[in-house]
């Protein structure tokens, strides 16, 4: 890294949300940074695989060289579950071995590993340890697992705390997260996180100090396409659009009696997976003459489907980013979404925005969208410009200074 930027003044730029700046180098060769693969290889239909896929699409152009850590190939190799509890009463460290030593970007891999690593969680209260026989500079967790690698920097991507902050809108142990959010923190030369939302709560809430976490936000990567057909009865800009988990936080209920409310002939389509234990949300949902539920589809399917929608409808009651706003907005789509929390962050002055809790203003917001043209208008370009902050080589740039950063100065936490 150029040694013209002080220390100082290296860490102002790089935790500042709204500044990208320009690093002409790393070192003379790339820095190594390795990602875990495993929401890489997870199905789609989630931000956080949505997010390590780009991250890891990224990592060429933030001047790093990509590693994979992985746990195996699925199938009769994963232990049983007893077969996991009697591994994770080992305390020592896990070594990987190379599983494919002539690929692009190396892949090491632990049997099992992630699984177990929750297994030894639970029974000793700590992260479990993982070790290469060369570690790379950066171990980059692209989500935060009870893990750490030996001798690298350990960088964590915290993606939300809504199990501490809305434990009512989720089935994660607030208690059980907490504990390996104390554990990671303890041993992580860092905290990335994608909005400064999250940034604020985990300084505010864990007490993390300000200068271990940085919020790089993310990349959206909506490619111009030609896109497929709609489903059968669905016009072009003759309906409004939902994707994402059909569960409590997305307030889709509140969404479906205000759409219902609102008089509105667009009917509401919502694309998403559907949720073990949300059968009665689904019930509900399905109970409203004006919403389509669709399952989730594939990427090039949703993203023209998004394109085409009259406009977005996301009055979620908790996100740590938010990915469908950026998404539409991106793509031209206009944007209804929450006032507050990283959804009023990331949408900026680019939508048009309710209190997520109040069923007669995201009414209200419907109908305007439903018939006000010069408002569509707007946001369509307001979106478009707010969509700047969010390009793969925007984000490539805040990985480059995050890495940098990370190499070029003294290792923090436990190794």
């Amino acid at each position: 890294m150029s040694a013209r930027l002080s220390n100082i003044e290296r860490m102002r730029q790089l935790y500042d949300p709204n500044y990208v700046r320009r690093v002409d180098t790393l070192d003379e060769a790339p820095v190594q940074v390795c990602v875990e693969d495993r929401m890489l290889t997870a199905a789609a239909g989630t931000g956080v695989a949505t997010y390590a896929r780009t991250l890891a699409a990224c990592l060429p152009a933030a001047g790093a060289s990509p590693l994979l850590l992985g746990d195996g190939p699925a199938g009769p190799v994963r232990r049983a579950r007893l077969g996991r509890w009697i591994a994770a009463t080992r305390a020592g460290a896990r070594l990987a071995d190379v599983a494919a030593p002539d690929e692009a970007a190396a892949h090491w891999v632990v049997r099992d590993l992630f699984r177990e690593a929750h297994v030894f969680f639970n029974l000793h209260g700590r992260l479990l340890p993982v070790e290469f026989d060369r570690p790379p500079q950066v171990m980059h967790w692209t989500y935060p697992l009870p893990l750490y690698l030996r001798g690298a920097r350990n960088l964590y991507t915290i993606h939300d705390l809504i199990p501490l902050t809305h434990p009512e809108l989720t089935r994660v142990s607030s208690t059980r997260h907490a504990a390996v959010l104390r554990q990671i923190a303890a041993h992580a030369y860092g905290l990335v996180t994608v909005s400064e939302t999250v940034r604020r709560q985990l300084v505010d809430h864990l007490g993390i100090p300000e200068g271990r976490v940085v919020n790089t936000l993310q990349a959206i990567d909506a490619p111009l396409q030609s896109d497929p057909s709609l489903p059968p009865g669905l016009r072009s800009g003759d309906y409004f659009f939902f994707c994402g988990r059909v569960e409590p936080r997305k307030n889709l209920d509140r969404l479906a009696c205000a759409h219902a409310a609102s008089g509105t002939a667009l009917p509401l389509v919502i694309v998403g997976p559907q949720v073990p234990g949300e059968e009665a949300l689904e019930k509900t949902l399905r109970g409203f003459a004006g919403v389509i539920r669709l399952p989730w589809m594939p990427r090039r399917e949703l993203l023209g489907m998004m394109r085409r929608a009259r406009a977005l409808l996301f009055p979620s009651l908790a996100e740590g980013f938010g990915l469908p706003i950026a998404e539409a907005m991106t793509l031209g789509c206009p944007v209804l979404t929450s006032s507050a929390g990283a959804p009023a962050e990331i949408a900026g002055d680019a939508a048009l925005l309710v209190d997520p809790r109040q069923t007669a203003q995201i009414e209200v917001a419907i109908r305007r969208l439903e018939s006000d043209e010069i408002l569509r208008a707007r946001l369509r370009a307001a979106g478009f410009a707010r969509g700047l902050k969010f390009t793969p080589d925007v984000y490539a740039r805040r990985l480059r200074a995050l890495y940098a950063d990370a190499i070029a100065t003294a290792p923090r936490g436990r190794t």
